[in-house]
């Protein structure tokens, strides 16, 4: 059965009961269904603002959002990099299951499914508008992408009523906007080329300049330091042109991800360099994207979630803040692209007033891939087997706090394949030696010993940024008393690694792990 065949054919539930089983019928009768605003924030680690432990530079926007609605301290990203954590958000279902593990580029094809359902089809089918603004970075089409002709499959393949952003990413090529189906400002006369050099400003940490060019139209329109400020305009003007109805919009930020090119505005303003001060533009548009609710007379009624992609990255940039006292990640081992807590657990913030709890904590174990299940029951719908398979229902960690956990488990990725770990109650098993992220010093950052050693982080199977000759081949935490996964366990809990490493396994080959609908 296809995508399309599913959605036209479900029967869409009546707005009004959007919320049962959470209210009263008399209340939930009374309630319009309200909007939603996802915030998907790029490379946001989990010390990187101030709600949670960041001093050296100042978010108070992102602050006041935890303190009017819920701060989450157990949340993860399904996969510590970027477009396999973008795949797990938009679909529900883990990345490893479609080999999805690294980031997608230039010439990469669309690498969700059409037919799979998306969190963009949840919304779409219980009567929202939905849209896309921000970073994509799940590639387009079939096969390699024609910059010049239609970029189809992609976005609004997935769901989405209406597109515009970075195609890829902002430290990649192709360097131009994308709406909709096509290239903005690409005229016949003026087009793409692959293996051209692009006419673009030059930034460290921008990369590829020479794997396509030509288009000085395109080019033109896509300035860096301007890029955060567009996609705010482009989601201000799409809120206000759909404030009528209730709308979804995924609203992913290239804020904080290299190259760190703020805009003038917020050169200098921090204590830790060009990375602090493109954390304070984030910190602005954030504020900018709540005030426009407000002035339309939709913040009462807009489910606000703001969360990350993946850990801090210790990239030049990072080094730099970390150099000054800042610790991208907190007080947890690692970095983006690790298995390591580091490189998933994310800042995760719920607001919408008056069902959420103000200045609430949860310490549930959540992750971005529930989103789509918590949207299917915010909207009344029951979920198909094959529909976000992995995702969880965790709208009541958001509303209220279960006196249970509502996750037992959870499987989290890192870049490299080996690194498979299982989350389970206080417990973290990783299948490998390592982080899996990156190795030592590269074109992109700092990672594995090396990086620890940097940073000053302790970890009993590396010593002087190196693995100690014993170190074991796999890893055991116990993260209650050792959040910051500083002794591996796998050789004093054989018995809870063996059964850990059991699980994984199952899990890996199964077809459904959240809870079947009764």
């Amino acid at each position: 059965m296809t995508k399309f065949f599913r959605i036209f054919t479900w029967q869409i539930c009546l707005v009004g009961g959007f919320f049962c089983g959470l209210l009263p019928p008399s209340a939930a009768a009374a309630d319009p269904p309200p909007n939603v605003v996802l915030i998907f924030v790029d490379d946001l680690g989990y010390g990187d603002i101030g709600c949670y432990g960041a001093t050296k530079h100042q978010t108070p926007n992102i602050d006041r959002l935890a303190k009017e609605g819920r701060r989450f301290t157990d949340a993860h990203a399904a996969s510590a990099t970027c477009s396999a954590s973008r795949y797990a958000l938009l679909t529900g279902q883990y990345p490893f299951r479609a080999n999805v593990y690294n980031p997608v580029f230039l010439r990469s094809r669309l690498i969700v499914d059409p037919d799979r359902t998306t969190m963009a089809d949840v919304m779409k089918r219980a009567g929202y508008a939905t849209a896309c603004i921000g970073k994509w970075h799940l590639g387009f089409g079939e096969k390699t992408p024609d910059w010049n002709g239609e970029l189809k499959p992609g976005p609004l393949e997935l769901g989405f009523d209406y597109y515009f952003g970075v195609p890829v990413v902002n430290s990649h090529p192709p360097f131009v906007f994308v709406e909709n189906h096509h290239v903005v400002g690409l005229v016949p006369e003026d087009p793409l080329v692959y293996d051209q050099k692009a006419e673009t400003e030059a930034f460290p940490e921008k990369f590829g300049t020479s794997q396509i060019g030509g288009s000085k139209a395109a080019h033109a329109l896509y300035r860096d330091r301007s890029v955060g400020t567009q996609l705010l305009e482009k989601s201000q003007v799409w809120i206000k042109s759909h404030k009528q109805d209730p709308f979804f919009l995924y609203f992913a930020t290239t804020n904080i991800h290299h190259p760190f090119t703020p805009a003038p505005r917020f050169q200098g303003t921090s204590g830790t360099g060009p990375y602090g001060d493109f954390v304070h533009e984030l910190d602005w548009i954030v504020g900018e994207v709540m005030q426009t609710l407000k002035e339309e007379g939709l913040d009462d009624n807009t489910l606000v979630i703001l969360t990350s992609d993946n850990g801090g990255m210790l990239n030049a940039g990072g080094q730099h803040a970390v150099k000054r006292g800042h610790r991208l990640n907190g007080d947890l081992l690692g970095f983006k692209f690790d298995a390591w807590e580091g490189g998933h657990r994310v800042p995760f913030i719920a607001r919408w007033p008056g069902k959420i709890k103000a200045g609430s904590e949860s310490a549930q174990l959540i992750s971005n891939v529930d989103i789509l299940s918590s949207l299917a029951a915010l909207t009344s719908q029951p979920l198909q087997s094959n529909e976000g398979p992995d995702s969880f229902n965790v709208l009541p960690a958001l509303l209220e706090e279960p006196a249970e956990p509502i996750r037992d488990h959870l499987v989290l990725a890192a870049s490299n394949r080996k690194h498979l770990t299982l989350r389970e109650g206080d417990w973290v098993y990783i299948s490998a030696q390592g982080g899996g992220g990156f190795t030592a010093r590269s074109g992109h950052g700092l990672g594995g010993p090396p990086a620890l050693l940097f940073a000053g982080e302790q970890n009993s199977d590396i010593e002087n940024g190196q693995f100690k000759p014993d170190a074991p081949d796999s890893q055991l935490y116990n993260l209650k008393k050792d959040r910051s996964q500083s002794t591996n366990l796998v050789r004093e809990q054989p018995e809870i690694a063996d059964r850990l490493r059991k699980r994984l396994e199952e899990l890996k080959t199964a077809t459904l792990t959240r809870p079947a609908a009764p």
